[in-house]
């Protein structure tokens, strides 16, 4: 019995300090990785195409309860006037996502989320690149498009305008 209580209390302890990690702020500044992507429209979007402009990415999965909390409004801030572009990023296939048909047959079927740009990284390459370790997880890309910072969790769109008004 006493074995088992301290093969639980170690396992908790190790799973505290993995998920305290992952729950760190990363602020860098170097090039941010460049991207092709479709959309849900089969426009192709790329981060060259934003160059001079501020640019929040999302990262996010359908099976991410926090991150489909945040949708609705992720929605808001996407049809609001803004100095920086806004979009997300699913990796059909990967990471346990839907497939790609499946997920888009799920997603058009959401409310309150037709104004989101939500790019396929069909293979996870992108995430990969971008080293997303967790979902979701917001990518600050500046003017030059430089990676400023990294930020795993949910933010609402206060902490997301705040952190985009600080970068040039």
């Amino acid at each position: 019995m006493i074995k088992k209580i301290t093969l639980l209390f170690a396992l908790t302890l190790a799973l505290t300090a993995c998920s305290s990690e992952k729950n760190q702020t990363s602020t860098h500044i170097n090039q941010a990785p460049a991207f092709d992507l479709v959309d849900l429209d089969g426009n192709t979007h790329s981060l060259e195409k934003y160059a001079g402009k501020k640019v929040y990415i999302k990262f996010w999965a359908s099976w991410c309860p926090i991150c489909l909390a945040g949708l609705e409004e992720l929605n808001t801030l996407s049809m609001e006037e803004n100095d920086f572009i806004v979009l997300t990023v699913v990796s059909p296939g990967y990471n346990n996502e839907k497939k790609k048909d499946a997920f888009i047959k799920w997603f058009t079927g959401v409310e309150d989320v037709s104004n989101i740009t939500v790019l396929l990284d069909e293979d996870g390459t992108i995430a990969k690149q971008y080293q997303v370790r967790g979902y979701p997880t917001s990518f600050f890309i500046d003017a030059n498009g430089e990676l400023v910072l990294t930020q795993p969790g949910h933010l609402d769109n206060e902490q997301i305008k705040q952190q985009l008004n600080q970068i040039q």
